[in-house]
């Protein structure tokens, strides 16, 4: 017969590692008698060792940031860290990632485009299609894994939303937790964004007691975990190379920030975001991280001018500037200990450094008017600044989910138009990236301009570490990779842009560039949750030659139509080649669950039975209240009248409702979205021994977020009742679910002490939804 057996180990011509993963078991290759005394001496197999001279990699990502909002890049808040890489190594000015987290995130670990990765959206959006599932596919292995299965110890600090909502509870499958991706060490949260001062955070599975530090502040631990985790590595195993990858909360709201952070900025935004754009694009000039001739974009259709503000108004929108730049100052400071800390490490010469200033552009999530709580935008409700500047000298501490107003995020995307999910614009797309690397890169300080793709990091990595991509990873035939290598780059700043197309599509916002030229099609405004519909062959395209219109502001739809008209028909080839269809315009709606019909571990059932020890369930396994009557039955056995504690919680700080007790009488509190918390509280406490304690909740009906009566018993003997006028329409909360027995996470309300661990004793808590 003709051909050959293919060989297990194959390897590719550039590199020494093979091409199928895992690599074959051991079989001991001597002869072997009948006793290891007539046998050849016994040998083990050798252990996987990187090529060699491959460096240690720490790939640092921060959340939710613009072009123009760090110093490095020309922006108003200050970024030594930054500062002191590019120094020593090479700033990239046209890198560009997805318009969003999780799909930059795909894109970033994958090297696949993010609707190939399935990640059309975050995975809080998923719906079942192919692009859209946010089921990352075993064919497209993580750059964790194979890194990890060529010699490299891994580990992933900080932010995960590329798991499942369904999949991120206790029971699992891990598979597509971070250990299951191929990081071998995780701390970190799993969710789109996390309270700071409270979080709820995990050790690879393990739910991690919340910690008793006054001070304690998110970023600060996502440094010290890091810092613990490479020092103890590298004392391990100091000749393995390590693959450290931390992603931050910050900037992402909420934007909690350490007071003292704050007071550095005071005062220093009271001329507004449209002077703060024109002294960032000065700035960015003289730096020369934008061509000279780079002109700044028009505001953005629907963002109010500086100018036509009243004087509280600026008070307050200058405020959340303030502690917004602290948040992000803070976050540069704290990613700056981690960097000393691995070049205090052996071979800290060799040591590659990433840093990506943004997973998309600066969130205009906050609305026109900014806001305390960000699940307010994700339940379809603005907010309004004659309420906001009422809690003004709370802003960044722990008793909001604080954000800023929309048109500071279009000033940090400076000189781009538009913001975060706009993929058809550089203000959503466009992010500073610095790497670093002392044993390779000469050319100190210099600037790249070629046009990038998140999608190209993974090759580029593998390139530069001499590690071949798989074509089999355990078991599964992987897609190709979709980015290209930028390794060249890194010693010559002419060489050439690995790439001449790339697509742009999140929420409908469109882009296409091709050979120079960019083609744009935003198609919703990103600080409206509410969407009508909408035909996208009546949408509008603009055209832009970036080659020579750096910030997109001079569109030339009018004057090159077949251009554009060539543009767009490409788009639709890209978009059918790479999943991208159907183009899917729901907006808030598809938050929730139940009505995207999203996989859910209650399933139909509607009854379900919680024990204590049930803490950090998150809000995509714990049972759908909103827009339906329910019942929650607990059966507690009380040692004493002056018993208190948490009985059942869901949600927390930014909306949910929490059922307790304070000096023996039961309470029950609803926190419709931090906007109202709406109290039923018992006038009597409760006897010694067992009660059997119910909240009845009897919903209005006609359509999403009406009202409805609760009622509060004790065997069956009324203590309170009362009305809700409304109730949270899509989602309780973005990442907090069920606890019982105490509260983990962030507080319902503000009258209790986290834990409020529960000192009585819970048999069960039932929920019956109706």
């Amino acid at each position: 017969m003709g051909g050959s057996k293919p060989n297990p180990e194959r390897t590719s011509s550039e590199s020494g590692t093979p091409e199928i993963l895992p690599r074959p078991d051991f079989h001991f290759p001597g002869e072997i008698g009948r006793t290891y005394l007539d046998s050849d001496p016994a040998q083990f197999p050798k252990m996987v060792a990187a090529p060699d001279g491959a460096p240690n990699i720490l790939l640092i990502l921060i959340d939710d940031c613009g072009f123009g909002q760090y110093s490095t890049f020309g922006g108003g808040i200050p970024s030594s860290t930054m500062d002191k890489l590019a120094a020593e190594g090479l700033r990239y000015n046209r890198f560009h990632t997805t318009a969003l987290c999780s799909p930059t995130r795909a894109a970033l670990i994958t090297g696949r485009n993010h609707h190939s990765a399935a990640f059309a959206g975050i995975t809080e959006l998923a719906t079942g299609y192919d692009g859209y599932t946010c089921i990352l596919p075993k064919s497209c292995g993580t750059v964790g894994e194979v890194l990890r299965q060529n010699g490299y110890m891994t580990a992933w600090i900080g932010k995960n939303h590329n798991t499942p909502t369904w999949e991120t509870s206790a029971a699992g499958p891990f598979d597509r937790w971070a250990n299951g991706l191929g990081f071998d060490y995780f701390y970190g949260f799993n969710g789109g964004d996390m309270n700071h001062w409270n979080p709820i955070l995990f050790e690879n599975r393990n739910l991690v007691p919340a910690s008793d530090d006054p001070n304690y502040h998110l970023t600060t631990d996502i440094a010290d975990k890091s810092i613990a985790w490479v020092r103890q590595a590298k004392s391990i195993a100091p000749d393995k190379p390590y693959f450290l990858y931390v992603a931050t909360g910050a900037t992402h709201a909420p934007h909690h920030t350490p007071k003292e952070w704050i007071a550095k900025f005071e005062g220093k935004f009271d001329g507004g975001w449209d002077a703060y754009r024109e002294e960032t694009l000065t700035r960015q000039k003289k730096l020369g991280v934008v061509p000279q001739d780079t002109k700044l974009t028009v505001r953005s259709k629907g963002l109010p001018a500086w100018n036509s503000l009243n004087a509280d108004q600026k008070r307050l929108y200058a405020r959340m500037m303030e502690v917004f730049a602290g948040y992000g100052a803070h976050c540069d400071h704290e990613l700056g200990r981690i960097v000393d800390a691995c070049k205090q490490l052996p071979g800290a010469d060799n040591t590659l450094i990433i840093y990506i200033a943004g997973d998309n552009g600066a969130s205009a999530e906050g609305g026109l008017e900014g806001s305390l709580c960000e699940n307010m935008f994700f339940n379809g409700f603005s907010e309004k600044w004659q309420d906001n500047i009422k809690a003004i000298d709370d802003l960044g501490g722990p008793k909001h989910f604080n954000h800023f107003p929309s048109a500071w995020a279009h000033a940090m995307n400076t000189p781009f138009q538009w913001t975060k999910q706009v993929a058809s614009h550089f203000g959503g797309t466009r992010n500073p990236m610095i790497i670093s690397w002392p044993a390779r890169i000469k050319d100190k300080g210099g600037l790249r301009d070629q046009f990038l793709h998140t999608i190209d990091l993974v090759p580029t990595i593998y390139d530069l570490c001499g590690i071949t991509a798989p074509t089999d990873l355990n078991g599964v035939k992987q897609k190709p990779i979709e980015g290209k290598s930028f390794a060249a780059t890194l010693d010559d700043a002419m060489a050439d842009a690995p790439r001449k197309t790339q697509y742009f599509e999140l929420g409908c916002n469109r882009g296409l560039y091709h050979d120079g030229w960019m083609a744009s099609c935003p198609s919703f405004v990103p600080w409206d949750p509410n969407r009508d519909e909408w035909d996208p062959d009546k949408a509008p395209w603009e055209l832009y030659n970036i080659e020579e219109d750096f910030s997109q502001a001079n569109d030339l739809a009018a004057k090159h139509p077949e251009k554009l008209k060539q543009l767009q028909e490409l788009w639709w080839i890209e978009a059918a080649k790479y999943n991208v269809l159907p183009l899917d315009w729901r907006a808030t709606i598809r938050m929730n669950a139940e009505a995207m019909g999203r996989p859910s571990l209650v399933g139909h059932r509607k009854t379900m039975t919680y024990y204590p020890g049930t803490i950090g369930l998150p809000d995509g396994a714990s049972p759908p209240m909103c827009n339906k009557s329910w019942t929650i039955t607990a059966a507690i056995d009380l040692p004493d009248t002056k018993t208190e504690g948490m009985i059942v919680t869901h949600g927390g700080l930014e909306g949910g409702y929490g059922l307790y007790l304070r000096d023996g009488k039961p309470v029950f509190v609803y926190n419709f979205l931090g906007a109202e918390r709406s109290t039923f509280a018992a006038k009597e406490a409760l006897p010694k021994g067992k009660s059997t304690l119910v909240v009845d909740f009897a919903y209005d009906g006609g359509g999403m977020g009406k009202g409805g009566t609760i009622k509060m018993s004790r065997n069956g003997k009324a203590l309170a009742e009362g009305r809700l006028e409304r109730t949270i329409p899509i989602q309780f909360s973005l990442g907090e679910g069920l606890d019982v027995g105490m509260d983990v996470g962030s507080p319902v309300d503000f009258t209790y002490r986290l834990p409020f661990a529960f000192t009585g004793k819970i048999e069960k808590i039932t929920i019956d939804l109706k």
